[in-house]
């Protein structure tokens, strides 16, 4: 671990992004370039403590989930990334691990929409990045482990999970799950982590399996869904969906699909994180 490099890299790249770029006001009374430690640790979801000992150079090997929630924080490139992570004295992730990581093109895109509710997706369904009208929408998503991950597993395997979405509407939304996870497989026949998801879900639903048996494929780019919110019930939603040229990455954004829908995310906004707490299970269908 190379302390010295890593804290002037940190620095460095926190004084270099602009709080709009982020989505936090630049108020007049600023007087720090770029962001503030305390701003770094709110988005990545880490201690202002820790922030700080890293960028004094104090501080124990950061693992590789602080590492990858930091570079979503800076809105790193990939070779920043990869930077970061070798300075911290780990390797980069394999090609699959990177996947994970929301490209900073999406990331910023994110940041954009402000009061929209916008998320970025892997082909495989694990969400990548959500702003935090997303997260007041449909709950925190980033940071489940494991098959957990993909919203297919938990949409087939924890029933409580489908309270997020009405039943008229459920099964639709099992189908358009396992055909988007049909053209994946078609497009990586080979990859051991699309093999063994599905060898997973196969064993572990009778549903998935029933639906994979009649071989449908679709990609979804528009759909419209509604999202039971524990809040404010019902909510109609349009879904955009933009994706990457390698179809491995997309950014999902959800538009109200009516004046009384639009009504309902101006009062979740208002509502704040104070009435939907991380304890509550998130909601399962982010991207419909």
């Amino acid at each position: 671990m190379q302390r010295e490099q890593l804290a002037d890299f940190l620095r460095r790249r926190r004084e270099a992004i602009r709080p709009a770029e982020v989505g936090i006001a630049d108020g007049p009374r600023r007087r720090t370039n770029g962001l503030r430690r305390e701003e770094v640790a709110m988005l990545a979801g880490m201690s202002v403590d820790y922030v700080v000992r890293l960028e004094q150079a104090r501080s124990s090997q950061p693992s590789t989930q602080l590492l990858g929630a930091l570079s979503r924080a800076l809105r790193l490139s990939d070779d920043e990334r990869t930077h970061l992570f070798h300075l911290a004295g780990h390797q980069p992730p394999p090609a699959e691990g990177t996947a994970r990581q929301a490209r900073s093109g999406l990331l910023r895109m994110l940041d954009l929409l402000g009061d929209t509710p916008a998320l970025v997706l892997s082909d495989l369904g694990e969400v990548l990045a959500q702003n935090r009208a997303h997260t007041l929408l449909a709950g925190e998503h980033t940071s489940r482990t494991g098959d957990r991950r993909y919203l297919a597993y938990r949409w087939f395997t924890e029933p409580s999970v489908r309270e997020g979405q009405p039943a008229e509407e459920q099964s639709r939304h099992s189908r358009q799950l396992v055909a988007d996870l049909r053209a994946v497989a078609g497009r990586r026949p080979t990859d051991p982590t699309v093999t063994g998801l599905l060898t997973r879900l196969q064993a572990a639903s009778t549903e998935f399996r029933t639906l994979w048996a009649e071989h449908e494929v679709a990609v979804r780019r528009a759909d419209r869904k509604t999202i039971v919110h524990p809040r404010v019930g019902r909510i109609v939603l349009d879904c955009e969906t933009l994706m990457t040229p390698d179809l491995g990455q997309e950014l999902v954004v959800l538009t109200p699909a009516d004046d009384e829908a639009r009504e309902k995310l101006n009062l979740i906004r208002v509502l704040g994180t104070e009435e939907f707490p991380s304890a509550v299970p998130a909601r399962p269908s982010p991207n419909g």
